[in-house]
């Protein structure tokens, strides 16, 4: 059996039977977890464990465990900053905000790795342009370059890790104030302008980057469609004008920034033509079963290959909390919690 082009969520922190038997279809390729699903560091390891036992290969099991506000599992994992004060200590001490960054990506991939969690979709590679709310402070600087800087040591510590990176929200989600979980948001913006957005993906694409998620955001000068559904910006853009070789990810096809497209059926055929390689619903069973059902015998080997690289690879610490690189690393997070609040006033 191969991976499927849907990732799709749990409803609790168990498998229950009907979740078995959604996961066991042949189209489903991933498992993405939320706060819901979410006990305890070693309930935790029994559910990845009992999804990876269910397949060969095993699903992947994704997590939006960014750090600040977007940390699904909190209880048992170390607090991880907010992009955006380790953007507001680059302007203070740049090579310590690097290291700093690089930190936390290895600790944040390291404590999932440890509880069987395949993927993070992180880092957040959208510039604070001071208008979207639901960016914000997840986003690291308004410069391209100090998000290129900061997203790629953060990268290269997961990576360290095990884990690859997913950059979100391609091409660029910091210039629109609507929220694409409630609305479809569009950027008016020309291609020019644009062009800083997606320098922070140039950077980490000739480093290695593993994935992109694309944005529910229409950008209208350029194409109609928001761009998780545009041949234009997956394909030329994405595809061949940037050389990127790893998995595109719908964003969830249950937010109102992807209704347009009609039935959750039609939302996965326009994404998966488009060149999405996995194609997220979350928070609506009834609308995965849909999906699943509906693409038939869909096979798309390049897509089937590109979602198996990114599952993760063994730690070589057997014991996570008793290695050396793991305390340092806490001790260094959490010595920088302290510097808080003068960061958040300046």
């Amino acid at each position: 059996m191969t991976l499927g082009p849907v990732m799709l969520d749990l409803a609790g922190t168990a498998l229950s039977g009907e979740d078995r038997e959604l996961l066991a279809h042949p189209n489903v390729g991933g498992v993405i977890l939320f706060s819901r699903n979410y006990e305890s560091p070693a309930q935790l390891a029994e559910l990845t464990r009992a999804i990876h036992e269910l397949r060969r290969p095993e699903l992947v099991i994704a997590v939006d465990q960014e750090g600040g506000r977007i940390q699904r599992f909190r209880d048992g994992f170390t607090p991880l900053p907010a992009a955006h004060l380790l953007g507001r200590h680059h302007d203070l001490d740049r090579e310590r905000a690097q290291q700093l960054a690089e930190t936390c990506g290895w600790l944040m991939a390291a404590e999932l790795r440890a509880a069987g969690v395949d993927l993070s979709f992180a880092p957040v590679l959208d510039l604070d342009y001071g208008l979207s709310e639901v960016i914000g402070d997840r986003a690291f600087h308004r410069d391209p370059e100090v998000v290129a800087r900061l997203a790629g040591r953060f990268a290269a510590g997961m990576r360290h890790a095990g884990m690859a990176a997913v950059g979100k929200h391609f091409p660029g989600h910091g210039g629109v104030t609507l929220d694409s979980h409630v609305a479809l948001p569009e950027d008016r913006r020309p291609y020019a302008d644009l062009l800083d957005d997606m320098r922070p993906y140039e950077r980490l694409i000739a480093e290695g980057l593993g994935g992109v998620m694309a944005a529910h955001v229409v950008y209208s000068r350029l194409d109609r469609l928001p761009a998780g559904f545009s041949r234009w910006w997956l394909g030329s853009e994405l595809r061949i004008r940037l050389r990127f070789q790893g998995a595109i990810f719908s964003d969830d096809l249950s937010m109102a920034g992807a209704a347009f497209a009609g039935s959750p059926e039609a939302r996965a055929a326009l994404a998966l033509e488009a060149g999405c390689d996995v194609v997220l619903v979350c928070n609506d069973r009834e609308a995965a079963v849909t999906v699943v059902e509906s693409l038939g015998d869909w096979c798309e080997p390049a897509s089937q290959l590109r979602l198996a690289r990114l599952r993760g690879r063994s730690s070589a610490e057997p014991d996570l909390h008793a290695s050396r690189e793991w305390q340092r690393a806490v001790a260094e997070v959490l010595a920088f919690e302290d510097e808080r609040p003068r960061l958040e006033l300046t």
